[in-house]
C-alpha cells in the first residue's frame, strides 16, 4: 500500500515535532510505501532536508507557496463557470462554502481548460465576483487593499486546486489548512482514502499568529482568521477519519464543525527502551552537582522563548549558579532566533546556552529539569521524551500538557508544573521549586516516566494507525466511500 502524507510547513525540513512524528511514522512500518507532499514557504530551501529518508519513503513533491504567489495570467483569458461554479467561487471569496466537492469539480474542469491561478485573477468574470462580493461584504475597507489581500490568499488556493498530486492508496494530512485542503482535493480526485491527524488545532494556531501579526491590518485580521476556518472546513468536511491526540482536541474539532463519529484518539507515543541509558545518568545525578534546566524546542516565536528568557532571569537573580540549556534548531526563524540572542544579551543572562540543533540524548543526561513555555502545542513529543528519562517538567498549559503533567486520573501522580501562557513568574516558581527540592524532583521524574512507559508507549501508536491504514486502504480500493 502507498500512502501520502501531506505536510505543510514541516518534514522534511524542518526537524523536531511534527517532522519527527512523520519520520517515526514511516520507519515504523515498512510494510507500506510513503510518498510526501511537502509544502513549503521558501523555494530556496530546495533539497535542504532536515532527515535521512527511510528506504520506504519513495517520492518527495515539493510545493513552494512563494512560487504560487508569482502566478501570472492572460489578461481577459475565457474562463467557462457553470452558475454553480460561480457561486462556488463566491462561496469561497466570502469564506462560506458548503459544498468542497462541488468546488474540486469547478478546479478539475478549469484545470482540464489549462487555465492557471493567474489566468482566473486576470479575468473580467472574476474581477466582476470580486467586486460583488466587495460591495456585499467589505465596504468598510479599501477596494485596492481588498483585492491584493484577497488576491494573496486566493493565489496560492487556486494554484493549489490547479495541480495534480501523486497517486496514493491514502492520502493523510498532518494538519488541516492548506496541507489539509490538499489531501481532500488529492484524495476526491483520485478515489482514495483521506486520513487526518491535528496535532495542534491549525485554525486556532493561525487565528494566534494574525492577531499578533504587524503586517495584517486590523480591518483584514478577521478576513484571514475566516479564511483559515474555511480551508479546515475542506479537511474536516472530507475525510474519512480525523485523528486527535487527547480529548481537549477531539471537543475543539467537533466545535470547529467536524463530525463526532470521525473522530478518533491515537495518542503520540515513543519507544521508551532506548531512552534507558540517559535515564541511568540522571538517576546518578546527585543533589550536590550543578543545577542544569533544559529546554527542547525550536527557536520559532509560537514557542514563545521571550517569556522562556524572562523566566530564565527571574530565577537567575536568585541563585545565579544554575545553568540553562535551549536545545533545538536556531535557523527555521533566523529574525526570532537574532531577537532572542539580543534579549538574552539585553538581560545579561551569561547562564543560557543555545546548543543549536543536536542530538537531545547527548544532553539530557545531564538535566536536572526541563521547561516548556509554548503558546500552542499539540502533544509534544519533547515532554513525552523527558519524561522517558524520569526528568520533571515545568510546562504552560497548552495542547495536552496539563494532562501529561498532572495525569487524567491515571493513579501515576504529578510529573511536574503547570504554569498559565506568558506567566514567567509562574514558570520561574516552577523552577525554583524543583530545584530547592531534590525528592520531589526525583519523584516527579519517576512519576513521569511509569506515564509514558505504560500509557504513551510507540507500539501502541503505530499500531493504531497500521489499523487505520488497513481499514481506510480498503475503503479506497473499493471505491465506495469515494464516489
Amino acid at each position: 500500500m502507498r500512502i501520502c502524507l501531506i505536510a505543510e510547513g514541516s518534514y522534511p525540513y524542518v526537524s523536531g515535532g511534527v517532522s519527527s512524528w512523520v519520520q517515526q511514522l514511516m520507519r515504523s512500518m515498512p510494510e507500506h510505501e510513503f510518498s510526501i507532499i511537502a509544502l513549503s514557504a521558501d523555494s530556496t530551501r530546495k533539497g535542504s532536508y532536515k532527515y535521512d529518508p527511510p528506504q520506504n519513503m519513495v517520492e518527495i513533491y515539493d510545493v513552494y507557496i512563494d512560487q504560487l504567489l508569482t502566478s501570472q495570467g492572460s489578461w481577459n483569458k475565457n474562463i467557462n463557470l457553470s452558475s454553480r461554479e460561480v457561486e462556488l467561487i463566491v462561496e469561497l471569496l466570502k469564506s462560506e462554502v458548503s459544498d468542497w466537492e462541488g468546488v474540486f469539480d469547478g478546479f478539475l474542469s478549469m484545470q482540464s481548460q489549462g487555465i492557471s491561478a493567474g489566468d482566473i485573477f486576470s479575468s473580467k468574470i472574476f474581477y466582476g465576483l470580486i467586486q460583488d462580493v466587495y460591495a456585499g461584504n467589505f465596504t468598510h475597507v479599501s477596494f485596492a487593499e481588498m483585492l491584493w489581500t484577497m488576491r494573496s490568499m486566493y493565489i496560492i488556493l487556486f494554484s493549489l486546486l490547479l495541480r495534480k498530486y501523486p497517486q496514493a492508496d491514502i492520502y493523510h494530512s498532518v494538519s488541516t489548512g492548506y496541507s489539509g485542503l490538499v489531501a481532500a482535493y488529492a484524495s476526491y480526485t483520485n478515489k482514495k482514502g483521506f486520513v487526518l491527524t491535528e496535532h495542534g488545532i491549525y485554525t486556532r494556531e493561525r487565528e494566534e499568529e494574525i492577531i499578533k501579526a504587524g503586517w495584517v491590518k486590523g480591518d483584514f485580521k478577521s478576513i484571514w482568521i475566516e479564511y483559515f476556518e474555511c480551508l479546515s472546513s475542506a479537511a474536516y468536511q472530507c475525510a474519512d477519519s480525523v485523528i486527535s491526540l487527547f480529548p481537549k482536541n477531539k471537543d475543539i474539532q467537533i466545535n470547529l464543525g467536524c463530525d463526532e463519529n470521525k473522530i478518533k484518539i491515537i495518542h503520540n507515543g515513543i519507544n521508551v527502551e532506548s531512552f534507558d541509558e540517559v535515564r541511568q545518568l540522571v538517576s546518578e545525578r546527585s543533589e550536590n552537582d550543578i543545577f542544569n534546566v533544559g529546554a527542547i524546542v525550536r527557536l520559532v516565536p509560537i514557542k514563545d522563548i521571550k517569556t522562556m528568557l524572562q523566566a530564565f532571569d527571574y530565577v537567575s537573580k536568585r541563585f545565579p549558579e544554575i545553568i540553562f540549556t535551549i536545545m533545538g534548531p536556531t535557523n527555521e526563524d533566523e529574525e526570532y532566533y537574532e531577537e532572542c540572542l539580543k534579549y538574552k544579551e539585553f538581560l545579561k543572562l551569561d547562564s543560557v546556552i543555545f546548543t543549536g540543533r543536536v542530538n537531545i540524548k547527548d544532553y539530557l543526561g545531564k538535566m536536572d529539569m526541563l521547561v516548556l513555555t509554548s503558546i500552542s502545542e499539540g502533544q509534544p513529543l519533547s515532554i513525552l521524551e523527558g519524561m522517558a528519562c524520569a526528568l520533571p517538567f515545568v510546562s504552560t498549559n497548552v495542547g495536552d500538557c496539563e494532562a501529561l503533567i498532572k495525569g487524567s486520573n491515571d493513579g501515576y501522580g504529578l510529573s511536574g508544573r503547570i504554569a498559565n501562557i506568558m506567566d514567567y513568574v509562574g514558570i520561574a516558581n516552577g523552577i525554583i521549586e524543583l530545584y530547592q527540592d531534590y525528592n520531589k524532583r526525583r519523584q516527579f521524574g519517576e512519576n513521569g516516566y511509569q506515564r509514558v512507559k505504560h500509557l504513551y508507549s510507540a507500539d501502541a501508536f503505530i499500531q493504531g494507525y497500521k489499523d487505520l491504514y488497513i481499514e481506510i486502504g480498503e475503503w479506497g480500493i473499493n471505491g465506495g466511500n469515494r464516489i
